[in-house]
């Protein structure tokens, strides 16, 4: 007997839509806690002046504007020591004021994340930068924050049709330590069975073909096409690269939606709910401190 073929097309995740239903639903957890007197407060340390950098802080500006979030941007010159930044870190710590913390990267050189991660005050820690939350989160013990592109990842997820995640196969093209290692943890977490794969990986294609859930987070744009893709499986593409001035993703979108069930578009997809990501974590820092300061 001949094996059926999937002819469906695959049903749009919808990033943006998402991402409008979340933030009426932060407005509304503002207002609450405007009514204790408490406005969260996230602090940018921005050293430097990267045109991609001051672009992506203006977002958040915006956003914060829009949800009730205060985003105040901390510009640093970009011969700041390490000793001068940590400082600044430690002082933003301190402040009784701020409920949230991220360092803006890239860093200049010779400042390197790695070397100073470990000053971004922990209870503040809202994009899980410091050693100790990404600990947490590694371990599956209750880690206070998830960093924001993994956390967007796994809304899309909740919301779809292969939601709960329990016994499902999933694979993760990428293993950085900022979004595949994170999101493979997370999908542990949720129960599934997982196989991180990555660029260099034997035979990737056998890998990505089990899949249920395929998350592609190489930065390798169109690395995947229809013939990786599982019939009926829900494609997640974290990739963003500009080609000829348009943002594509890691996954041919046109060929892989013709044979997985769901598939998120890029741009649209997993990029709108990121800063939506992050400053949930913000207001549930805010709420958390602001508890305690009442205790």
């Amino acid at each position: 007997m001949q094996a059926p073929t999937w002819s469906a097309v695959a049903k749009i995740l919808d990033g943006r839509a998402l991402a409008a239903e979340l933030r009426a639903e932060l407005g509304a957890r503002t207002s609450a806690l405007a009514e204790r007197n408490v406005r969260p407060r996230l602090v940018v340390a921005l050293v430097g002046e990267d045109p991609s950098s001051l672009a992506y802080v203006r977002g958040l500006e915006k956003l914060g504007a829009q949800i009730g979030i205060a985003v105040e941007i901390d510009r640093l010159p970009a011969a700041t020591s390490e000793a001068a930044l940590r400082a600044a870190l430690e002082g933003y710590g301190r402040d009784v004021t701020i409920h949230g913390v991220i360092v803006q990267q890239p860093l200049p050189l010779p400042l390197s994340m790695r070397r100073i991660a470990d000053a971004v005050p922990p209870a503040k820690d809202v994009d899980c930068a410091h050693p100790l939350n990404q600990a947490r989160l590694a371990f599956g013990s209750g880690s206070r924050f998830v960093p924001a592109t993994p956390r967007a990842v796994m809304l899309l997820l909740e919301r779809s049709e292969k939601w709960p995640l329990r016994g499902r196969n999933a694979t993760v093209i990428g293993r950085s330590s900022v979004v595949g290692l994170p999101v493979g943890m997370l999908l542990l977490a949720c129960d599934a069975t997982i196989t991180m794969t990555h660029s260099k990986t034997a035979d990737l294609r056998a890998h990505a073909q089990r899949a249920e859930i395929l998350v592609v987070a190489a930065g390798i744009p169109n690395l995947i096409d229809e013939s990786y893709v599982r019939p009926g499986a829900t494609v997640i593409d974290v990739g963003t690269t500009v080609i000829g001035g348009r943002l594509r993703g890691d996954v041919d979108f046109e060929s892989a939606s013709a044979v997985a069930g769901e598939i998120t578009p890029v741009p649209g997809g997993v990029g709108p709910l990121t800063n939506v990501a992050l400053m949930r974590n913000v207001v549930d820092a805010a709420d958390s401190l602001s508890q305690f300061k009442e205790k």
